[in-house]
This record gives C-alpha cells, sequence and structure tokens, in this order.
C-alpha cells in the first residue's frame, strides 16, 4: 500500500528573527548624504567598513537573522549565505520596506522580531542581545538615534502605523513613532549616533584612514 508524504512545516530553531535592511554596496548609490561631503569612493569604502563592522556583531548572535538587499541578492559577498538568510526589500519607501520584513518574520512564525539597518558603528552583539530580552516582558523596543530617527526597533505583533505617514530620513521619525507607541508597553534603549554624514564620523578614530583625503 502506497503512503502518501505530507508537508510539514519545518520548525523554527528559534522564535527570534533579527531582520537587517541593506544597500547593495556600490559607487555612488550608497551613503548619499555622507558622499556629498566625502566624495563616493569614501563613501563607498565607509559604507563597506560598516558593513564588516554589522556582520561582527550579529553573526554569532544566537537568533535566525535575515538580510535585506535593495537592490539585488548578491551571492557572494560579506554576508555569508550559511548564517544570513537572503531577501530583496520590497516597497515604495523605509516604512513599507520594514513593515513588509515584519509581517514575513511574523507570518514565518517568529514571536520577537528586532529591525536594523548596516549602518551602525557604535551597536555591539550584547545590545542586540539586551533588545531581544526586553521583549520577554516588552512588546516593544526602540533604539533612539541623535538625528531624531531610530537605530533599531524591536516587536512582538505588527503594528502597520509605525510605518505608516512618517517623513524618512527626517528628524521627526522618532517623535512621530513614539506617538504611535504612546499606550503600548515600550522599552526605550541608549541613544546612539547612526552614520550619515561627515560630522558623525570626523572624530572616530576609526574611520580617520578613509577621511585622509579631506581638509577642514
Amino acid at each position: 500500500m502506497r503512503t502518501r508524504s505530507i508537508p510539514i512545516k519545518p520548525k523554527l530553531l528559534t522564535s527570534n528573527l533579527l531582520l537587517i535592511l541593506t544597500r547593495n554596496p556600490e559607487l555612488g548609490k550608497c551613503k548619499t548624504r555622507l558622499a556629498a561631503k566625502v566624495g563616493d569612493a569614501a563613501a563607498l569604502s565607509i559604507y563597506e567598513f560598516l558593513l564588516d563592522r554589522t556582520v561582527s556583531f550579529t553573526k554569532d548572535l544566537d537568533v535566525s537573522k535575515w538580510v535585506f538587499y535593495s537592490e539585488s541578492i548578491w551571492e557572494n559577498d560579506v554576508w555569508d549565505s550559511k548564517i544570513y538568510a537572503k531577501k530583496l526589500q520590497i516597497g515604495s519607501d523605509l516604512g513599507q520596506k520594514m513593515a513588509n520584513a515584519f509581517e514575513e518574520g511574523f507570518n514565518s512564525g517568529f514571536k520577537k522580531i528586532v529591525i536594523i539597518g548596516s549602518d551602525m558603528y557604535d551597536l555591539s552583539q550584547e545590545e542586540l542581545e539586551e533588545a531581544f530580552s526586553k521583549l520577554e516582558n516588552h512588546d516593544f523596543v526602540v533604539g533612539p538615534a541623535e538625528d531624531g530617527g531610530y537605530y533599531l526597533l524591536g516587536m512582538t505583533s505588527l503594528k502597520k502605523e509605525l510605518f505608516q505617514n512618517k517623513s524618512w530620513g527626517t528628524d521627526t521619525v522618532l517623535s512621530n513613532t513614539l506617538k504611535d507607541l504612546n499606550q503600548e508597553d515600550l522599552y526605550m534603549l541608549e541613544e546612539k549616533n547612526d552614520v550619515d554624514h561627515y560630522e558623525d564620523i570626523k572624530d572616530i578614530p576609526a574611520f580617520k584612514p578613509f577621511l585622509k583625503h579631506m581638509k577642514e
């Protein structure tokens, strides 16, 4: 007698998921605000340095990890496909791209999801672990950025309002996001500085090799 195999949905190794939004590191297409000051070549080198940095503090994190590319998925790059699942960003703006990434994660069965970009210099594995641990007792976690945005967002269920009616890339993003979370159980992480402008890096020794051509 023949038996018919029934496909079984694979069990998740962890209920935690880290989403990483990244831009494909191409000349003239990344860190454009920084490039306006330091030039396209230096901006690309700085971004590649930040990508390596992001890998260093995420690769050993004991969670599932998805990397979302801006343009196309690159098979052989800093994101080891044995560690990071590779996907493409979907949406017309940053809000839609983040919302779609979160929605896919929750639909896949993950319970705690955190999203970051790939341009943080002073973020650490321990701080990411803290963000996930805070989601044990809180519904949302936000890492505020000095420029009025946020460098990290975590949640235990999808709240679509967080990704709607925002002027992305401006100093109003954090304040408007916090208004949406006013009635929610929220934990705020330490404020940090992401890398968007020359002023963000000019006094940090690690970036000096990329700025030798700059004159004050």
